[in-house]
């Protein structure tokens, strides 16, 4: 199987000398030459892929680049100009998703004086998206090694959750516990929302402490070799109300739905109908969030799992199956795997149990 760069450029130059591909995004350069970096840029060409490094990164990227040949610089566009005019190429695929205003003015103005002219459309975001939407047998091992932390987070986590401890407090045991086994970072900044936090989708852990009857909603996920996890638990101090037990039976028969909705070929909007259509019925107006979206490199990664989505699932897409229900002021239940969509369906990449765990 070709490499990534390799893949990106038969798609977009496939061959043609005066063509080449400039990719300035971290995320985007570290996928196609597995080396993180904060600043720099990947340049394809026809003939050649160049990692364009500063003093900073040139040594280590020297080391560690796949897929390319590093190259140091001290202006970037100046670099660029001076590549491009070495390989006559005469238009450049620009990231205008990524790219600024005046990062694309300067570029421009480089590409002028080697007779090349900035392609300023989606053209290339188009390209790396739908490259990165679908994962090779390789990525998913790496997603999967990441999920593996943060179910063993999830493990952890249960037997310190007591009365008057602090979301903060479980949040950064959480980060510790995923730092300890190996996580570079956390996959976003982690969620753990207690009682009636608990009904803000995207609620910040604050000093609200955990009381008995409470529902405490945890939002995990650890980065890991460049590769995000992302997963939703929610669990109960002590015996849950007959309404909380029915909000959070109706949230696992949504997300248990998805399991025999995802195929090949069906449209991401359906599948997100299918668990929309099932909450609504008794909590109309409750689930105001898309049920999923892809993860890989980023956190949110295309497709999603929404209303507005057609696009077709597709084997080896990885894609977040996170209904929920919110009651404002008063409690809050998601229920988060991700899942890899299969030749034939689906499977979870998470382990960790599903079932109302009451403490």
């Amino acid at each position: 199987m070709k490499n990534p760069v390799e893949r990106l450029a038969d798609k977009l130059i496939a061959g043609d000398s005066q063509k080449a591909a400039l990719l300035v995004s971290g995320n985007n350069r570290r996928y196609f030459t597995q080396f993180p970096s904060s600043a720099g840029a990947l340049l394809i060409t026809a003939e050649e892929a160049y990692l364009l490094m500063d003093f900073r990164y040139e040594e280590a990227a020297g080391y560690k680049a796949k897929n390319c040949q590093v190259v140091g610089f001290t202006s970037l566009p100046e670099k660029v100009g001076e590549l491009l005019g070495k390989h006559g190429v005469k238009q450049v695929y620009m990231e205008c998703e990524e790219l600024s205003v005046a990062q694309a003015r300067s570029f421009e103005k480089a590409f002028q004086k080697a007779g090349a002219q900035a392609v300023l459309d989606d053209t290339l975001d188009k390209a790396v998206r739908e490259q990165r939407m679908i994962k090779s047998p390789e990525e998913v091992k790496k997603i999967e090694a990441s999920q593996e932390i943060t179910d063993a987070a999830f493990q952890h986590i249960l037997p310190c959750i007591k009365e008057g401890v602090t979301e903060r407090e479980l949040a950064l045991e959480i980060e510790f516990f995923m730092r300890r086994q190996g996580a570079e970072d956390v996959a976003f900044s982690l969620i753990v929302a207690a009682g009636k936090n608990g009904s803000q989708c995207h609620a910040v852990p604050s000093d609200n402490q955990v009381r008995q009857g409470d529902f405490i909603t945890m939002d995990t996920g650890a980065l890991l070799d460049g590769y995000h996890s992302d997963m939703t638990r929610t669990v109960a101090l002590g015996k849950v109300s007959d309404e909380q037990r029915a909000v959070y039976e109706k949230v696992l028969e949504a997300h248990l739905a998805v399991f025999d909705a995802v195929k090949p070929g069906v449209p991401c909007c359906d599948v997100d109908k299918v668990a929309r259509d099932i909450i609504e019925k008794d909590y109309p107006g409750t689930f105001g969030h898309g049920l999923g979206h892809g993860v890989g490199f980023d956190i949110h990664e295309w497709p999603r799992f929404s209303k507005l989505d057609k696009t077709p699932c597709a084997e080896g897409m990885v894609i977040t199956n996170e209904p929920g229900i919110y009651l404002p002021a008063k409690f809050g239940v998601r229920i988060e795997d991700m899942l890899l969509v299969t030749a034939d369906g689906c499977r979870s990449l998470t382990k960790s149990p599903k079932e109302l765990i009451e403490l």
